[in-house]
């Protein structure tokens, strides 16, 4: 029998109220947004530099309540957000537009503090993408964000005025990084933390799928890497320039560059249109260059990797891990977090909140929740804001801070019925484990059939775009949601498909890819998309792209890739042998999604996806960023039908 606890009574006979009433009315949201001057007018601001164990000072900025001067005896909790991103604006009488996690916690009487990280901005010290935790720390300059963290909230809890004692920590995509490093080693006054898509490691996340470079991060590699022009000193101004691409046609653009090593010149300062950076010393990119030197997951990635110190979260630390079902730019990481505090510190008061967003999309105010082209709702991330979110952070920095805290262990997202669903544990009870093979004749069946091979052409130069709609973006967002009809109909693209299905399935939980593949080459990447494809008589909404139609929509539930070298292990790469018949094992991350009964369950297979990911040049070289042009190679890929995906269904 599943452990059954005081927790989980108490979680059922709150929410028995609650979802049937979320399911039969619109969420309750704000009265009114607030004006512009809000925070101004309500708060006073102070900029302060806390001096950490080493002597490096970091720039704070501290939001307070004004009716603290009205009544010296009111306290407020503070919630904290420390970012590489700036804590701008900066100086006296300016201010942030809104402050806190959301709008009710910006009304309801917060202490709300943001934090330039070390080596960023107006903090002194010198800045490490993802700075290696320090499990054993032995003087004072053996620093890390956790020790920063500590640092700061007791500096915080000793010279802020009128605050109550508790602190909170929340912050989204890097900055829930930082939020996920404050629970290691936390300070005693640390009561609540909510990392959210949260980074955890940079060979899984952000800029690596597995191994394969995210080429569609491209852009961001300057604005992690290019380091302060005097040296550590604090600039209060953007230093980074990032690079703009003359076309909007990036698939074009990154196709017609070739090899990676050719986009070396646009991190070579002193040789490109950067005559400011220049000028001022700045050289190279420091983060391009450990890209390149790093192409495996070596110790410089294992030691920046935070998943594998979640063993001895403080117990004293509740935290809240919030991801989007379709974050484009960090899925890996918030699930990780959420899964590891959860196997190794079962005392713990820990939740997950998986909702029908892409990044960061809980923290805007929309009313529709439209993700791409794909509709879910209405008020679903205002319900998020006042209900979870705010709920979480009051009861434990305002309330008892026990665990009878009225949310469930996991509160998710059915993205094919569009409505919340809540678990007392994640995945939930009830998950079987479900093989189903791609069967010949493009069909996706309960039992295996026949072994034969199914070929397909990877051309290299017409390798298969992640999307029929590519421009010049930043990172590409509405991808994950995108219809892949395109895709279906193209022959690199192989596609595995059930018939009309006659119930409902749940898919609930982590998907496994189980390929069996062979190439004429010696090096592939394995793309496998697992798609939700909806009926004729679908009806369409107003929203979409004018080309697009919900008849016969092709959405993608979930989709992944693992670099072929990787496939046995991400720190020793390996060729393939041509033509040998091989395993490769790919996760997808979790979902939460029914297929309908008359939609049908669809498995795509391919080998790019352009410009997503880099190209593999499809023969074996030690380092992919050094490779030349004559390395690329077209291939004749096999994919055998004993192969298999393996779901988590609900039964």
């Amino acid at each position: 029998m599943p452990k059954f606890t005081i927790k989980h009574f108490f979680t059922l006979i709150f929410l028995s109220t609650l979802i049937i009433s979320c399911r039969k009315t619109a969420p309750k949201v704000a009265d009114a947004e607030v004006s512009e001057t809000y925070v101004a007018d309500n708060y006073t601001k102070k900029e302060v530099d806390i001096t950490m164990r080493d002597g490096i000072k970091l720039h704070t900025t501290i939001y307070s309540p004004k009716d603290t001067s009205k009544d010296t005896s009111k306290e407020y909790p503070i919630i904290m957000q420390r970012t590489p991103y700036s804590s701008q604006p900066y100086g006296a009488g300016k201010f942030k537009e809104k402050i806190a996690p959301n709008i009710h916690m910006m009304q309801d009487g917060y202490i709300v503090v943001y934090q330039d990280v070390r080596g960023r901005w107006l903090s002194e010290g010198h800045y490490e993408n993802m700075r290696a935790y320090k499990p054993n720390k032995k003087t004072d300059q053996d620093i890390d964000e956790s020790s920063d963290t500590y640092d700061t909230i007791e500096w915080l809890v000793n010279n802020v005025e009128n605050n109550n004692g508790n602190v909170g920590i929340w912050g989204i995509s890097y900055p829930g990084y930082y939020s996920t490093y404050a629970v290691v080693d936390a300070h005693p006054a640390l009561k609540a933390a909510s990392p959210q898509a949260s980074i955890a490691d940079f060979f899984f996340d952000d800029f690596h799928h597995n191994g394969a470079y995210l080429l569609s991060y491209f852009r961001a590699t300057s604005l992690f890497g290019t380091p302060r022009p005097d040296g550590d000193k604090p600039i209060d101004t953007a230093w980074y320039v990032l690079p703009e691409l003359p076309t909007e046609d990036q698939y074009q653009f990154f196709l017609d560059e070739g090899p990676l090593k050719n986009l070396d010149r646009f991190f070579e300062y002193e040789t490109t249109d950067t005559p400011r950076m220049a000028k001022e010393g700045v050289t190279d990119d420091y983060f391009w260059n450990e890209l390149k030197e790093h192409p495996n997951y070596d110790e410089l990635w294992q030691s920046r990797g935070l998943i594998q110190h979640l063993k001895n979260v403080k117990p004293t630390v509740a935290t809240m891990v919030v991801a989007g079902e379709f974050d484009a730019e960090d899925l890996y990481g918030p699930l990780e977090t959420y899964k590891n505090i959860e196997k190794y510190n079962a005392a713990n008061y820990n939740t997950l909140v998986f909702g029908p967003w892409d990044h960061g999309g809980w923290a805007r105010r929309k009313g529709q929740n439209i993700v791409g082209n794909y509709y879910f709702g209405d008020g679903i991330s205002e319900f998020f804001q006042e209900n979870i979110e705010t709920k979480f952070f009051d009861h434990f920095l305002k309330g008892s801070g026990d665990k009878n805290s009225g949310l469930p262990e996991a509160y998710v997202f059915d993205t094919g019925k569009k409505d919340w669903k809540t678990y007392n544990t994640w995945p939930p009870e009830g998950v079987v484990k479900k093989d189903m093979y791609l069967s010949p004749s493009q069909e996706l069946t309960a039992e295996p059939k026949a072994v034969e091979e199914v070929k397909f052409i990877s051309d290299i130069k017409k390798p298969v775009p992640y999307s029929e709609d590519i421009k010049t973006v930043f990172t590409p967002r509405k991808y994950m949601t995108d219809d892949q009809r395109f895709a279906a109909r193209r022959g690199d693209v192989l596609v595995f498909e059930t018939e009309v299905m006659e119930n409902d399935m749940t898919l609930a939980g982590d998907i496994l890819a189980k390929l069996k593949v062979a190439t004429t080459g010696t090096a592939a990447d394995w793309i496998v998309k697992i798609i939700d494809v909806h009926p004729a008589d679908e009806p369409a909404y107003e929203g979409m792209q004018d080309h697009l139609k919900m008849s016969n929509y092709h959405l993608m539930v979930r989709s992944e890739v693992l670099r072929g070298r990787f496939r046995n292990s991400f720190a020793e790469p390996e060729p393939f042998v041509a033509n040998q018949k091989t395993d490769v094992n790919i996760k997808l991350q979790d979902v939460f999604h029914t297929i309908k009964k008359g939609h049908k369950l669809q498995v795509q297979v391919q080998s790019t996806w352009f410009p997503l990911i880099d190209l593999n040049p499809q023969t074996y070289v030690d380092n992919i960023f050094n490779a030349d042009e004559s390395d690329f190679k077209t291939q004749t890929h096999t994919v055998f039908t004993d192969s298999s995906i393996e779901f988590s269904v609900l039964e």
